[in-house]
This record gives structure tokens, C-alpha cells and sequence, in this order.
């Protein structure tokens, strides 16, 4: 006896469950058995799109949940750590010689701690912090006698403009150095590329910038010292974009343009170079990986071209660890250039949380930390979305 088609169909759409894997359509924790196997057709296509963006939508709170507690946790951590380690910031305020007998000065610490709101209880200073921080508060800095939001938000375009141009040089140089060193590999490019590479993990970054000021500004004066985004005395470009190079380029200004390149120069090669470093690596274990492969072989024994194998087949594999470790060098460059911030009087975000640091001042400190929290959140969140993007075996 012959079933037609149609009634075959329905009876396999009929009797699989709606969507594996989500409450009701199996064992809790197990998806349920694929059914038999029938010619596919658009129905179960668009079955199947649909059961992934439920499958997703059901996920977003849990992710969302567990984000809010990360961010919580570390804010937390840290206002315990800057109330109970960190030193008294009221000599910010008094000084640390003032004048007057023990009596007078105890008495003016003891008003500015009340000021401060530093002399109620920890648990107390506690909910008042989460209480402003609810309504977007940070607080006020200590040393600039602003609100820390008001701070962050004036320094991040100098971070923004050092970090994406870091990250432009250093990704595209560390996926080159790979490359090259993986397709030449135990000759002298390999060679030399591997040396520069652990040269440039090895040694630190703030130390990489000491050395190219005392090379290229003390010594042979080719570049300039380290007074921040601009020269001393010159005016910044009408603000378009926030980054004084297209800003100066998009309204004419050549001469200021030229300035803020110069100045960007040390500072971008510096961070650069501690970016491609890890990423040459990963590419070029990844890559070498590949040309062992069963893939790899067979198209060589079928004649593909060498660029074809080293870029289609190679190369596509070895940037999916890149992609994994580019939500770190991301996060990396746009909270982790505090030192190389320091050394070239760099005015971002890195320098602010620097002297925060140094001064004890804790609204800043605080409000660096949920900064950087937030942001590792949101740059590992997208990763998770790019990842599944790119590799098929770990979408929902």
C-alpha cells in the first residue's frame, strides 16, 4: 500500500514537537528525539527560524538577569574595597601639614568627612550609593569637583579616538604577521615574526612607550612629548565626531590635523603592538593547524590554488579564535590603556581613573569600575551574537 506524499508529511509535521528544547516539547533538559527524516521543504525552514528566535527570546531575560548581577557583584566589590582599604581622601581637602593644633585638625577632618557623606556606617554609604546610582548618579569626583558621569563623558572620545585607531593597526598587523609567518613557516618571515611577536608579549606595554618617547622625542626630537591629544596652546577642531583628527580633516584645519596625528603617533604604535602580538599568534597556530587537516589535503590533491586554500579554507578557520579573542582586545583598549594613558598625558578615560586611583577618590574610582564592567559585559554579549553568527554548531 503507497501513502502520498502529503499525508506523509503531515504526519511526521503533526507528531514532532513544535520547538526542541523549550518548555513543554520534551524532558526538561533534553531535546526530544529527531523525527524520521523527510525531504525538506520551506514550512520546516521557517519552522525552524522561528523555534530559534523563541528559543532566544526565552533566553534573554536569564542573560539579562545574569549580566545585571555581574555588574552588580563588581560594583560592590569595589565600594568595599575603596571604603575599607583604600586611604583617607579627606588630606585632598586639608592637606597633609595643615596648620593647627591636634585638636582643630581632627576637628576639620571630622567636617569633611561629614561632607563627604564618609562618616556614616559602610552599610549605610551602601544603599545611598545604589540608591544614586539608580538614578544615574556616580557622584561627584573628589579631585575635580564635578559629576564623575559629567567626567567619563568628556574624556571617553580621547579613549575612543586611541582605542579605534590601536585597534585597526593592531588587528589588521596581528592578522598579517599570522599569515605570513603560518604560509612561511621555518623560514626567515616566520622567524622574524615569531621573535617580534613574544618580544611584544613579553615586554609591557607602558614600558614599550617609555622607550619609543626616550627614542623618537628625547633623542632624535621626531616626535612630540607627551602633553595629550593636541600641542600645548593649540585649540581643538570644531567638534564633529569627538576624534580631533576627522574632526580637524572634515573642517579644513590642516595644520591642526597634522598635530593630532603626530601627537597620536606614539601612543597608537605603542597599544598597537600589544594588540597584534597575541593575535599573530592565535592565527598562526590556528593556521598551521588547518594545513594539517584532512580539508586542507583534499584540496590540495584536487589542484585548488595555494591563495585559494590559505584564505578560503585556512584562514576562515583560524579567525574564528581571533573572533573569541577579539571581545578581550576590545574591552582591553578601551578600559586596560591606563598606564600607556599616563606615560603620554593622554586626557581619556585611562588617565582619569589613574589619578582617581592616586588621590583616593572614590566617586571616580567607582565610576571607572562600572564603566569597565558594563563595558566587558556589552562587548562579550555581542560576542556571543557574532560568534553564532559565524559558526553554525553554536546557535540555539
Amino acid at each position: 500500500m503507497t501513502v502520498s506524499p502529503t499525508i506523509a508529511e503531515t504526519t511526521l509535521t503533526d507528531t514532532s514537537p513544535a520547538c526542541p528544547g523549550l518548555a513543554g516539547s520534551g524532558p526538561a533538559g533534553t531535546a526530544p528525539a529527531e523525527p524520521v527524516t523527510a525531504p525538506a521543504d520551506p514550512g520546516s525552514t521557517r519552522r525552524s527560524r522561528r523555534c530559534r528566535a523563541m528559543r532566544q527570546f526565552v533566553r534573554a531575560p536569564r542573560q539579562l538577569a545574569g549580566s545585571l548581577a555581574v555588574i552588580l557583584s563588581v560594583v560592590t566589590v569595589t565600594f568595599l574595597v575603596t571604603r575599607v582599604l583604600a586611604p583617607d581622601p579627606t588630606s585632598l581637602f586639608i592637606g597633609t601639614s595643615g596648620a593647627g593644633d591636634a585638636e582643630a585638625r581632627a576637628a576639620q577632618t571630622a567636617k569633611v568627612r561629614a561632607g563627604l557623606g564618609l562618616d556614616d556606617s559602610i552599610p549605610h554609604q551602601y544603599v545611598r550609593f545604589l540608591g544614586q546610582l539608580v538614578h544615574g548618579d556616580l557622584g561627584t569626583s573628589f579631585q575635580t569637583g564635578r559629576g564623575v558621569s559629567h567626567d567619563l563623558a568628556a574624556r571617553f572620545p580621547a579613549t575612543a579616538e586611541l582605542a579605534v585607531y590601536s585597534l585597526i593597526i593592531g588587528v589588521g598587523l596581528g592578522i598579517t604577521a599570522g599569515i605570513v609567518s603560518a604560509v612561511r613557516r621555518g623560514r626567515l618571515a616566520d622567524g622574524l615574526s615569531r621573535a617580534l611577536t613574544i618580544g611584544s608579549l613579553a615586554m609591557p606595554q607602558f614600558w614599550i612607550g617609555l622607550m619609543l618617547l626616550w627614542v623618537f622625542y628625547t633623542k632624535l626630537h621626531l616626535a612630540p612629548g607627551p602633553v595629550g591629544r593636541l600641542p600645548i596652546g593649540e585649540s581643538p577642531p570644531p567638534t564633529i565626531t569627538g576624534f580631533y583628527l576627522v574632526d580637524a580633516v572634515l573642517t579644513g584645519h590642516g595644520s591642526t590635523a597634522l598635530d593630532a596625528l603626530r601627537q597620536l603617533a606614539l601612543p597608537v604604535v605603542t597599544l598597537s603592538l600589544g594588540l597584534a602580538a597575541p593575535i599573530a599568534k592565535v592565527v598562526r597556530t590556528s593556521m598551521v593547524e588547518a594545513f594539517g587537516s584532512d580539508y586542507v589535503r583534499t584540496a590540495v590533491a584536487l589542484g585548488f590554488g595555494r591563495r585559494r586554500i590559505w584564505f578560503v579554507y585556512a584562514l576562515k578557520n583560524g579567525l574564528l579564535p581571533v573572533l573569541t579573542m577579539l571581545a578581550n582586545v576590545i574591552a582591553f583598549t578601551f578600559v586596560g590603556s591606563i598606564l600607556v594613558e599616563g606615560v603620554f598625558g593622554w586626557p581619556g578615560i585611562g588617565n582619569y581613573a589613574l589619578k582617581a586611583i592616586q588621590d583616593s577618590d572614590f566617586p571616580a574610582v567607582q565610576g571607572f569600575v562600572l564603566y569597565a564592567t558594563v563595558l566587558y559585559v556589552v562587548v562579550y554579549e555581542l560576542l556571543v551574537v557574532a560568534y553564532r553568527r559565524v559558526d553554525p554548531r553554536v546557535r540555539p
